[in-house]
């Protein structure tokens, strides 16, 4: 019993014995917490699929930059459009229409105006972020008298708001439909009715949906006359509608005179290019010419913001 030797073996075994049992517990751990990521992911074997049916692209890409802040706030942006599009998708088609523009603007203009139509690629693509999220916002804008008249239908009938928001979101259509869907199922899980309207309004922020928003929170802490106050709500979100559609017809040209400056600009390139073959390459060839491009280009985006901002009218 008191052999050294004897004692050393045995607590060598132990020791390995203790060892192997962690390495397989932690190599089970892993490969549980793996199988969970893969399954919320949407990472599991086979082709993802979207509620549309339509596979899903750039899956590693997606997973690696979701990892990342780039990818985060790109998939926030996105969250705001309605686009059925994940982080990676949309990387990857911007990198692709950044590639295509430089090549046709150093093969076609000069090799000087490739980097040039790269950083017009990425600029684009925030345009366009930037206008489908305003487009679903006016989107939503417009449904909200049929959901304050809908929740004052509901309260009318003795609906908690909960359930009137859940009810709104089955009868309405996109996007007002799946916003609220989105706020019925945060207030499933057990979050306040206050947190899920105040991320509802900073998802889609506007005048009416604000006023809405504290319509609905003031009522649910304080309680009092909530059917009066959405049905006079309803009356003037309508109005609200009509004069926002008025304001935006009377300045659809100013609009279109904001987009078609810089596309007489591009033009007179071509045309200068095509008359007169490697023009604008012998004109770019000198820091002079460069200097001068680039503060052609720097006016004429400064004149397309200062047209967009004055035809910019809030209502």
């Amino acid at each position: 019993m008191n052999d050294p030797a004897l004692l050393t073996l045995g607590a060598t075994i132990l020791t390995g014995t203790f060892a192997v049992a962690g390495v397989l517990a932690y190599a089970s751990g892993r490969a549980q917490r793996q199988a969970l990521v893969d399954r919320l992911s949407g990472s599991a074997p086979g082709p993802i699929r979207t509620a549309a049916g339509r596979v899903r692209r750039f899956v590693g890409v997606d997973r690696r930059l979701r990892r990342t802040r780039l990818g985060r706030t790109i998939q926030l942006r996105l969250s705001a459009t309605g686009l059925d599009l994940t982080a990676g998708e949309f990387l990857v088609y911007v990198t692709a229409v950044v590639v295509v523009l430089w090549l046709i603007a150093a093969s076609t203009l000069a090799p000087f105006f490739g980097p040039i139509a790269g950083l017009v690629g990425v600029w684009s693509a925030a345009i366009f972020l930037n206008w489908q999220r305003q487009r679903r916002i006016e989107a939503f804008i417009n449904q909200l008298p049929d959901v304050a008249r809908l929740l004052a239908n509901a309260a009318a009938a003795g609906l908690a708001l909960r359930t009137a928001l859940a009810m709104a979101a089955e009868e309405l259509e996109a996007p007002a439909g799946e916003e609220l869907a989105r706020v019925a199922d945060q207030l499933t899980l057990g979050r306040s009715v206050d947190d899920a309207l105040d991320e509802l309004a900073e998802r889609l922020p506007s005048r009416e949906l604000i006023v809405l928003v504290t319509t609905l929170v003031l009522a649910n802490k304080a309680g009092g006359s909530v059917v009066s106050s959405l049905r006079n709500l309803t009356h003037t979100l309508e109005d609200r509608k009509e004069t926002r559609r008025e304001v935006r017809t009377m300045l659809s040209e100013v609009n279109a005179t904001a987009f078609t400056v810089p596309l007489l600009g591009l033009g007179s390139l071509i045309l200068v290019n095509s008359s007169n073959d490697g023009a604008l390459a012998r004109v770019t060839g000198s820091p002079l010419g460069q200097g001068l491009v680039l503060l052609a280009l720097g006016l004429y985006t400064v004149g397309f913001f200062v047209i967009r901002r004055l035809g910019k009218i809030e209502v």
